[in-house]
């Protein structure tokens, strides 16, 4: 054996262990596929025009669009592969037309224009009480997240019920939620184009459940509905407001994510002071 093939069944499993930490979930192929090769152009079959063979004939390098998809959830002849500006219209528009909860969720699982949505088991909408005065938003969902469905359900969903709990919230007595509602293959960050996408969906989610205080968990939420550059540790522990459609205007506190006290245990000092912060507002909004 090579010096990187595993050679006992104890290296085989640190192996899969590696993957399975890494986001790793599921093989796409028995057989390696080499994306550099040209492949032969297709004849194309008899009778058919050049727009309708270039639909029905994937592309090299490229995920045919999938089976199921719908024509009413997209756009007329828009293949659901990288978001574009169609898309991020389509989008728009579709979350402007949702007048509940339950028709925003219903909308967005039947939008097939994100590319994330077809590598994801399932979608995460939200999780809580959305009649509570408090929602807190995050980045993406996580493998955890990805396998149940719901936001904050891992390791760093433990660790915020235990924050919640600190404050005297639960999950009875708070909204949570995600700026994307696809977990991104192996937990990568989302592509700037997948943000801007989905930005129309949390958008108005926020603009339906009208909370008195929002919760930013950590930088990429509040990076993207503040409308600001600036690092979270500058942007941490002081109130912004966040302005949303038809003037709504909504006390925002941008905090430190779960995932990363996790990885840095030493500034939950900061995230508590934030958390203090966030009850005394709730206190002063009542």
């Amino acid at each position: 054996m090579s010096a990187a093939t595993p050679d006992s069944i104890a290296d085989i499993h640190a192996l899969l262990a590696f993957y399975a930490e890494a986001g790793v979930d599921e093989a796409l192929d028995d057989m390696p596929a080499n994306r550099f090769e040209e492949r032969a152009p297709q004849p194309r079959p008899a009778g058919l025009p050049a727009t309708e063979e270039q639909e029905h004939r994937p592309q090299a390098g490229r995920q045919a669009p999938s089976p199921k998809t719908s024509p009413a959830a997209r756009p007329p002849s828009q293949p659901a592969t990288v978001p574009d500006g169609q898309q991020i219209a389509f989008a728009r528009e579709l979350a402007a037309g949702a007048a509940t909860l339950d028709e925003l969720r219903e909308c967005m699982a039947g939008f097939e224009g994100c590319n994330l949505k077809f590598t994801a088991k399932n979608m995460v909408f939200a999780d809580g009480n959305p009649q509570a005065n408090v929602m807190f938003v995050g980045e993406a969902p996580g493998r955890d997240e990805d396998l149940e469905g719901k936001p904050f359900v891992g390791r760093s969903g433990q660790l915020l019920d235990r924050m919640l709990s600190a404050i005297g919230l639960d999950r009875s007595s708070a909204y949570i939620s995600n700026v994307i509602p696809w977990r991104p293959p192996g937990n990568r960050a989302p592509t700037p184009q997948e943000t801007e996408i989905c930005r129309p969906f949390i958008e108005r989610h926020i603009e339906l459940v009208k909370p008195k205080v929002l919760v930013h968990l950590g930088g990429a939420s509040a990076k993207t509905l503040l409308n600001t550059t600036e690092g979270i540790l500058r942007l941490r522990g002081n109130w912004r407001i966040y302005s949303g459609a038809a003037g709504l205007e909504i006390p925002a506190m941008p905090t430190l994510h779960p995932a990363y006290l996790l990885r840095t245990p030493a500034h939950k000092r900061l995230a508590w002071r934030d958390f203090l912060e966030v009850k005394m507002k709730l206190r002063a909004l009542s």
